[in-house]
């Protein structure tokens, strides 16, 4: 997994997501954290399962570093809201060869197409999470892997 901080725009014609390509949604933001992550080893459900981690740890993580600031921040699905606004955009999807996650927290959500909050916007200026959460995920991924060799199968 890697982390850059960069704008964001997704035309219609780009969007991985067919439902919301379909309504032709699009999606922009002045300046977000994004995510991205390629495993090799997972198939598209599976990425799904780790996407939904990420965002509930990202949420976790949020709430114990800003308490107040955050404190009305829910996840519904793949996706991470701070009051009715939304923080984050996230997508799991395969390629010929992995699968892929793209996971966007908005630092100034300034031009979205819908209502969305960015960090700056409920005070966190800091971007010391980010190493943190990177760190966090990398040791998702390592137990998930031990718990999977420590067992012996059923027969």
């Amino acid at each position: 997994m890697v982390a850059w901080v960069g704008g964001c725009l997704v035309e219609t014609k780009e969007l991985v997501d067919q439902e919301d390509r379909l309504q032709g949604d699009r999606i922009v933001s002045e300046s977000m954290v994004h995510f991205i992550a390629e495993f090799f080893e997972l198939n598209l459900k599976e990425t799904v399962f780790f996407q939904r981690l990420m965002v509930a740890r990202l949420a976790e993580i949020l709430r114990v570093s800003a308490p107040k600031t955050v404190e009305n921040i829910r996840v519904s699905g793949d996706d991470i809201f701070i009051g009715d606004a939304k923080l984050t955009v996230s997508i799991a999807t395969r390629s010929p060869v992995s699968c892929l996650i793209h996971f966007g927290v908005n630092i100034d959500a300034t031009g979205a197409p819908v209502k969305a909050i960015g960090l700056t916007d409920v005070g966190i200026k800091s971007l010391n999470w980010v190493p943190e959460f990177l760190e966090a995920m990398q040791q998702e991924l390592a137990t998930i892997q031990w718990a999977c060799a420590k067992v012996r199968p059923v027969v």
